[in-house]
């Protein structure tokens, strides 16, 4: 039996419509698009998303459109993929490594404030596996010393927190719409904005700072526009848009098949020697990217999953260790307990029961 760690799922529907696109010969940024947006937010609950290349992109668009400039600081978790600190350098800014919570991966508040100075901009929280951070403690800190929020929720997509949808909660929200993540566009992201003129701001940077919506062609053969803010090529082009458009219609599906399957990890795992699960509270609901457990042993419980044909990965490990960042951070002592013994199991809807009961009955039998 052979496991796959991570499976892209790709809908009969998303193939339709992109051969649709193609027979249109109109490919990049156009109607598909659009109706891209507008589902999102019909179907999944999100407010005033704006498609994008990448949710690289949609970090960056973020902080530029919060003021992050040079000399700024802006304090994120170690805990994530290396794009979250890089669009922070790109903005010449500095990324300031905060603790996080060994209970959830998660950025810790307290550690925030800590971390706080007179440059400090923003807070870049990071929902580690699609569990929603203590959002409540972070907003509270934001606005205690006026600081932006950009939401890293690459992981999180239909995920709540307190009867909200992460995409709702703060000024600007990041998600990732690449080739594994639990709605694929192939690559792609969005930027999710609570206030109406981010939106339409993030809007007309998305594409070098031209608003597409409000300019027309003039008879020489150009488009006629006065760019006011500098902007990027960071659009989504209707390919993308049909795949992800396509895939939205069993978004609800395929999130629940994931959530059933953690709860089942929770349920039969619970008790085994050696095996920690991360907090699972009952004010918030985990998307359900990864399963992450924290593990004694963990080159053992690689190498016994391995045996198995079940691979396991720690997927991400604390990003200061880069030499871009200036190497470790000292202090971050729950970090360092984490990046030691974290790991993530299989989790995405392709997974049979056969496939499940396999995983638990192995991890069952000790490393």
């Amino acid at each position: 039996m052979r496991i796959e760690f991570f499976d892209t799922h790709i809908s009969n529907q998303a193939v339709t419509r992109v051969a649709d696109v193609l027979r249109s010969t109109r490919l990049s940024e156009g109607k598909m698009v659009k109706d891209f947006e507008t589902e999102l937010s019909r179907q999944i609950g999100l407010r005033n998303p704006v498609a994008l290349n990448s949710g690289t992109s949609a970090l960056h668009l973020g902080l530029a459109l919060s003021g992050v400039g040079p000399g700024d600081e802006v304090i994120l978790p170690a805990q994530t993929f290396i794009a979250t600190g890089l669009v922070i350098l790109a903005q010449y800014a500095k990324p300031v490594f905060a603790d996080i919570q060994l209970r959830t991966g998660n950025i810790d508040p307290e550690s925030i404030r800590r971390k706080i100075t007179e440059r400090t901009k923003a807070i870049m929280p990071v929902h580690w596996a699609g569990y929603p951070c203590d959002m409540d403690e972070i907003h509270a800190i934001a606005k205690e010393f006026n600081l932006a929020i950009i939401e890293d929720a690459a992981h999180a997509l239909g995920a709540t927190y307190k009867g909200r949808r992460v995409g709702t909660i703060s000024r600007f929200t990041a998600f990732s719409f690449q080739a594994i993540k639990h709605l694929t566009t192939g690559d792609g992201g969005a930027l999710c904005c609570l206030l109406d003129d981010d939106h339409r701001r993030a809007r007309s940077r998305r594409w070098f700072g031209i608003d597409r919506e409000h300019s027309q062609v003039s008879v020489l053969g150009e488009r006629d526009y006065n760019v006011r803010e500098v902007g990027y090529k960071y659009h989504m082009n209707d390919l993308s848009a049909a795949v992800g458009l396509g895939n939205l219609g069993e978004f609800d599906v395929t999130l629940k098949r994931r959530q059933d399957i953690a709860d089942l990890y929770r349920t039969q795992l619970r008790g085994v020697p050696g095996l920690r699960f991360l907090e699972c509270r009952d004010d918030r609901r985990s998307a359900c990217w990864l399963f992450t457990v924290l593990v004694e042993n963990r080159l053992a419980f690689i190498k016994k999953l391995k045996a198995q044909g079940i691979p396991a990965s720690v997927v991400h490990q604390r990003i200061d260790r880069n030499l871009v960042f200036g190497g470790k951070t000292p202090g971050l002592d729950q970090q360092t307990i984490f990046d030691d013994r974290q790991i993530s199991i299989p989790l995405h809807s392709k997974l049979t029961d056969e496939d499940v009961d396999h995983i638990i009955r192995a991890i069952h039998q000790g490393w």
